[in-house]
């Protein structure tokens, strides 16, 4: 059985976030789509491992390709989360900021 390389929907939205951080006219708008693309990305994920394990139930699945996708979905919510947390911070940074 070959072993296939794993694409990640993470390295494209880290990538993509990594584009928006540079300053550019307009990068709120480049900022917020990357920031979409990756909460899609993460419900893709989601769906993905979803199905995997049905599949996986009714027997029509690989108990390997169950477990992948549920390791994929969940380094994709950590991702998301982090960078919730991230924006959070820096938010929080910025309100207490002397006017």
């Amino acid at each position: 059985m070959p072993i296939e390389a794993i694409a990640s929907p993470a390295v494209s939205a880290r990538s993509s976030s990594t584009q928006a951080a540079t300053p550019a006219p307009g990068s709120g708008a480049a900022f917020s789509s990357s920031l979409t693309k990756m909460l899609d990305a993460t419900n893709v994920s989601d769906q993905q491992a979803n199905s995997a394990v049905g599949q996986m139930l009714d027997g029509t699945g690989d108990v390997h390709e169950a477990m992948i996708a549920l390791q994929q979905a969940d380094m994709m919510l950590q991702l998301t989360v982090q960078v919730r947390n991230k924006l959070v911070q820096a938010y929080q940074d910025v309100m207490r900021l002397p006017v």
